[in-house]
């Protein structure tokens, strides 16, 4: 058969398996590799079917031995914390089964390979936690905004006064400094307080095309920081449309990708990356088809003390950041039922966000 490949339906099911699922033969060559498998190693069933194995990922000499042994023996492996790489470099820890097969029952295949991503487990359960606290600290700060609000416009109005009185005065230009200190520092906190308690507008849902919405990011970059920042593009354009609101998701990239600029100093490169993502779990509900952006940037990182709570309102990693770019961004995605999720060390910072083609 053509590159090896058993029709898919034969092993349809194991596209609704979270894990990953490999099937190799006696020269251990890739004959069939899942959804959850693709994703992982970030390459297609079409791609990797007839390859050998080391042509698709790089195995530590442990698994690689595991793989020997249970062609020659018919021993079954489990192991813990396994290192794989893929063919971009990107280092992956797994936990890995290796389950022989009898050639004659599996149609010539003789092992299969499970993989479980030690960070899966780690990842659902942070983002179920930033979740909750998210609407904890979103309600909390509304009710600090509402305190806050009243006395500043008292604040002001005494400002005001007190520079009209004023007037006459020998002094009068010097001290009328300090007054407009005060006024616009009411007016800059009083700006803030409105932005945490308006509420967000309805959702305009419709068909969006997410490279254009990515472009029109990359133009409004280019515009603010000219001729320092590059933008960079990697798409894949067989992506098919989604449903959701333009000028939402338009906001929420803007705010990652300018917030990475800004860490840069408008002196850097940014990358935009879609991929496709088959038979995947966000925010606890399954979808068969989903879209991955990436927006990696080559600046500092983000600090080691704001990690874990730079998606909490009021926490900037900048001098003069109000701290709500990225708490708009993640709301943003959350109404659209995806996941953002952040990466970060000096020279690399990917920020990937994951929205479904279709509703669950």
């Amino acid at each position: 058969m053509e590159n090896n490949a058993l029709p898919v339906s034969a092993f349809a099911a194991f596209d609704l398996l979270a894990s990953t699922v490999l099937l190799l033969d006696e020269a251990q060559q890739l004959r069939y590799i899942n959804a959850a498998g693709e994703n992982l190693l970030a390459v297609s069933c079409r791609f990797a079917a007839g390859k050998p194995l080391a042509a698709v990922c790089t195995c530590s000499a442990t698994l690689q031995g595991a793989l020997e042994n249970g062609l020659a023996n018919n021993w079954g492996y489990t192991g813990q914390n396994v290192e794989v790489r893929r063919l971009d470099g990107e280092v992956l820890h797994l936990n890995c089964t290796v389950t022989p097969l009898r050639p004659e029952v599996a149609a010539g295949m003789r092992l299969l390979l499970e993989f479980q991503p030690i960070e899966h487990h780690l990842a659902v359960t942070r983002e179920e936690r930033l979740i909750e606290q998210q609407q904890a600290n979103r309600e909390l700060i509304r009710n600090l905004a509402h305190e806050i609000k009243n006395p500043l416009g008292g604040l002001r109005g005494a400002a005001q006064l007190l520079e009209h009185e004023l007037v006459g005065l020998p002094n009068a230009p010097s001290l009328k400094e300090y007054t407009q200190v005060i006024i616009k520092e009411a007016d800059r906190l009083q700006d803030l307080m409105q932005r945490l308690l308006t509420p967000q507008r309805p959702m305009l849902p419709a068909t969006v095309n997410i490279h254009e919405i990515l472009e029109r990011v990359r133009s409004l970059l280019t515009a603010e920081f000219p001729g320092t920042l590059q933008v960079r593009r990697d798409y894949d354009t067989s992506l098919p449309e989604l449903f959701g609101d333009r000028e939402q998701l338009i906001q929420a990239l803007l705010n990652i990708a300018r917030n990475a600029a800004q860490a840069m100093e408008g002196h850097g490169r940014i990358v935009l990356r879609t991929r496709s993502l088959r038979q995947v779990t966000l925010a606890k509900k399954r979808y068969r088809l989903a879209i991955e952006i990436r927006v990696i940037d080559n600046g500092p990182g983000i600090p080691d003390e704001i990690r874990e709570r730079m998606f909490y309102p009021l926490v900037s990693g900048r001098e003069g950041g109000s701290g709500l770019g990225l708490t708009i961004a993640q709301n943003f995605i959350q109404h659209h039922h995806g996941t953002i999720d952040c990466s970060s060390r000096p020279g690399e910072t990917v920020f990937v966000l994951r929205l479904p083609i279709e509703e669950a």
